[in-house]
């Protein structure tokens, strides 16, 4: 089992930036990658980035490629989110995820997923 826990949202002024962190605990987490998912009001959670854990590469949706970064954290067992750049339509519950499989876009794939933290973005 692996534990999921996000922090770091809030309201920002589009333009502006959040951070976002996950701190994960369970058994053998370091066999884990690790993504962020968000979901809007009425519409599908979607991929946001993700991070192989032991190389360290990432993979980003279009709509966030040049303003999110995905890393690991200074703490261990932490990945964070620096989100810069806001923009209205980032507005979502952001959601932490792992899974023990190959990075992938597709939600069905990734195991475990944390509470969510809300990200407004007002314009």
């Amino acid at each position: 089992q692996v534990q999921l826990v996000e922090s770091g949202g809030g309201l920002v002024q589009a333009g502006g930036s959040l951070r976002l962190s996950c701190a994960a605990s369970g058994r053998t987490f370091s066999l884990y990658n690790m993504g962020w998912f968000r979901q809007a009001p009425g519409k599908e959670r979607e991929f946001v980035a993700a991070i192989n854990w032991s190389s360290g590469s990432t993979f980003y949706a279009d709509s966030v490629k040049g303003r999110f970064t995905i890393s690991r954290g200074n703490a261990k067992n932490t990945v964070t989110l620096q989100m810069n750049s806001l923009k209205p339509e980032d507005t979502a519950v952001y959601y932490c995820a792992a899974t023990p499989g190959e990075l992938s876009d597709y939600v069905g794939v990734w195991d475990y997923w944390g509470q969510g933290t809300q990200v407004t973005v007002s314009s």
